[in-house]
């Protein structure tokens, strides 16, 4: 029989929830710990479509990278997230940074994505690097990137610099551009603003910023064939969700 505190073990000892930033709330945050579990639903993000999906396919657990509660919680009343599981009885488990720095967390996910070679983990734990197989220009990495991930829109820098090692980080870590160029020729990640854009084009950096979503929605969902060779008792279903920005 597998419980909810036997995945979270699981999650905890390939990425350990004590590794997560200070202000992360990672770790089991509704329900039972002794619960059974024969079915586990799996997403980027525990919204109200997720867990209504999980309640109707009769889950015992949602194992999301995004936390369903984060800051201050003054109420939970019906029809949100947390309500819904929490009064069907449903585990929440949320690995969040402590799989973002992990080896085999989201970045190395993202490499696999990508087809790096020599991925590398750096001294910044946020930041893996690897080597494309040929040199690209800023041009043709930027649709390579986008057709890879699926991107419904992706903003780049200009830059006659020719790109062979990148950098990754995935998800809002536009703040870690600078550290990112130390290692790459070039840094791709989720969640740039327009100001570390602009930084970063005077610095003269390749950067892209390819979605928060793009670059965590699949290499999260990855963990699913982990956790199928752990537990054979456990059916593991992907929740039907898709990019939620629209573009024109």
């Amino acid at each position: 029989m597998t419980t909810v505190k036997n995945i979270y073990d699981f999650i905890n000892s390939i990425a350990p929830f004590d590794t997560q930033e200070e202000w992360d709330n990672s770790g089991h945050l509704i329900g039972d710990f002794r619960k059974e579990v024969k079915k586990c639903v799996i997403a980027l993000d525990a919204t109200k479509e997720v867990c209504l999906f999980a309640k109707e396919v009769g889950a015992d657990l949602v194992l999301t990278h995004h936390p369903i509660i984060f800051g201050g919680l003054d109420s939970v009343k019906a029809g949100t997230a947390v309500y819904t599981l929490a009064n069907a009885g449903i585990a929440a488990v949320c690995a969040h940074t402590n799989f973002d720095k992990a080896e085999g967390g989201i970045n190395d996910n993202l490499a696999i994505i990508l087809e790096l070679e020599n991925i590398k983990h750096t001294d910044n734990s946020f930041i893996v690097t690897g080597e494309l197989e040929y040199e690209m220009s800023i041009d043709d990495f930027a649709q390579y990137v986008a057709d890879k991930l699926d991107c419904r829109g992706i903003r780049f820098t200009n830059t006659d610099k020719p790109i062979k090692t990148v950098a990754l980080g995935g998800g809002a870590c536009g703040d870690e551009a600078e550290a990112a160029m130390q290692y790459a020729d070039c840094f791709v990640t989720g969640d740039m603003k327009y100001h570390e854009m602009l930084d970063a084009s005077e610095n003269g950096w390749a950067v892209i910023s390819a979605g928060h979503f793009e670059t965590e929605n699949a290499p999260f969902l990855m963990l699913k064939d982990k956790l199928e060779s752990i537990f054979a008792d456990v059916e593991f279903i992907i929740a039907p969700r898709e990019n939620p920005i629209e573009t024109i």
